[in-house]
């Protein structure tokens, strides 16, 4: 109040401290000021004591608490302290080109600085062109002129190439209709004409980036196809998808079925062959083969031979696209991880007999003509394999033929 009588009077005021968070934060203690302890009554002992009574004459809590001070406890004692003095000054962005000037509340006892978001204002350095760099290499493309050029050029310098933006702003009227995909297509291939004939021959291993239009347009294509089916064309590729996986699973359960039902043929086929031998006359036979020394070459089962033929045909590439994710189309044309080093080298010994690339450009049509190629080789390596062995049969089963005669007579 008193204060308040000297400010109507214009008396002056005695100075007052500066009104700081540390000052409206920290407790303050008197000198003088004692704390009052109360004493233990004599005959009870001191555990029960701090159970019952406490400095603050409080009754004893229910539930375990905390009773040291925190920040929530802490309040601010306002007084009539001097507060810092805020200014309505005025300040300019660095990152501006007109000069204009705004304005900011700013304390003053700050000195004064840049504006902190100048720096955040970068802008990408768009090359240019001159007319004799036009004439010479850039007139090429029929569907641009040098005005529609020159405003590309303009607006990438604008809006710091975002393509959506320029479309946006792009003058239909006078310029014609473009598309983001002709915006970009143009821009990177000026960019990488400059570029060649800027870096010449001493400077040749930065990469050029080519934009692939066609490619553009045709996933925007199918995505847009792919965003305007209707609700049954969505279920009808559910129930497909569902269908394809019962196939698959038929087909692995009867491969699985066969498998099983020739290992049982081929188990029956080596116990007959175990029983003739246990008769004696075989067992004479034998004795007799094993004087004369004549190789006998072991039976050849025909479901093996049929199972390798039919195993023969690799498929390359077929587990590719059945995981999610991106993959490349390369990845299509590697071996199988169960194909096996003879047959590795066997490939690589027929591939390079016909003079095949190994590794060839991995583009669709290449992919599947050379897993087809390379499938039909390893199925013919398989058949000559076979003819051989079935040949050697052959001519042993004749000298086995030959001595049996020769026995008999």
């Amino acid at each position: 109040m008193g204060d308040m009588f000297r400010e109507i009077l214009n008396i002056e005021q005695p100075p007052t401290p500066e009104l700081t968070k540390e000052s409206l934060m920290t407790k303050k203690k008197g000198a003088n000021e004692k704390t009052r302890m109360s004493r233990r009554p004599e005959g009870m002992h001191r555990e029960v004591f701090a159970l019952l009574y406490k400095d603050s004459k409080d009754a004893p809590p229910l539930l375990p608490t905390d009773s040291g001070l925190g920040y929530k406890q802490n309040k601010a004692r306002l007084g009539m302290k001097k507060v810092r003095k805020w200014e309505w000054t005025r300040f300019t962005n660095a990152a501006r080109s007109d000069g204009v000037q705004f304005c900011h509340w700013q304390r003053a006892s700050d000195e004064p600085k840049e504006y902190p978001f100048a720096k955040l204002n970068r802008q990408l350095s768009i090359p240019t062109y001159n007319l004799n760099e036009y004439n010479t290499h850039l007139r090429m493309n029929t569907k641009w002129n040098k005005s529609q050029t020159d405003y590309l050029f303009e607006l990438a310098q604008r809006f710091d190439t975002r393509f959506v933006t320029m479309t946006d702003r792009w003058d239909r009227d006078k310029y014609g209709i473009k598309t983001v995909e002709d915006l970009k297509e143009r821009y990177y291939e000026v960019i990488g004409t400059l570029q060649k004939i800027r870096q010449g021959a001493a400077n040749n291993e930065k990469k050029i980036y080519v934009f692939d239009a066609e490619h553009e347009r045709k996933r925007k294509e199918q995505l847009k196809k792919l965003f305007d089916r209707t609700q049954a064309q969505i279920e009808e590729e559910t129930m497909l998808q569902n269908e394809m996986r019962k196939i698959e699973a038929r087909k692995k359960e009867r491969e699985k079925k066969t498998q099983d039902l020739q290992k049982l043929i081929s188990q029956a086929d080596k116990q007959d062959e175990q029983a003739t031998l246990t008769t004696p006359q075989a067992r004479k036979q034998e004795k007799k083969l094993n004087r004369k020394k004549v190789p006998v070459q072991q039976k050849i089962n025909k479901a093996d031979v049929v199972t390798s033929m039919e195993t023969a045909a690799i498929r390359f590439g077929e587990g590719v696209n059945k995981g999610t994710g991106i993959a490349m189309r390369s990845q299509k044309m590697k071996l199988p991880a169960n194909f096996g080093q003879k047959r590795t080298k066997a490939l690589e010994q027929i591939l390079s007999e016909f003079k095949v690339d190994q590794n060839p450009p991995a583009t669709e049509e290449i992919c599947t003509a050379f897993n087809d190629l390379r499938s039909d080789m390893i199925l013919l390596h398989e058949i000559r394999s076979t003819l051989s062995s079935s040949e050697f049969e052959l001519e042993t089963l004749k000298q086995v033929a030959e001595i049996k005669q020769e026995i008999a007579d």
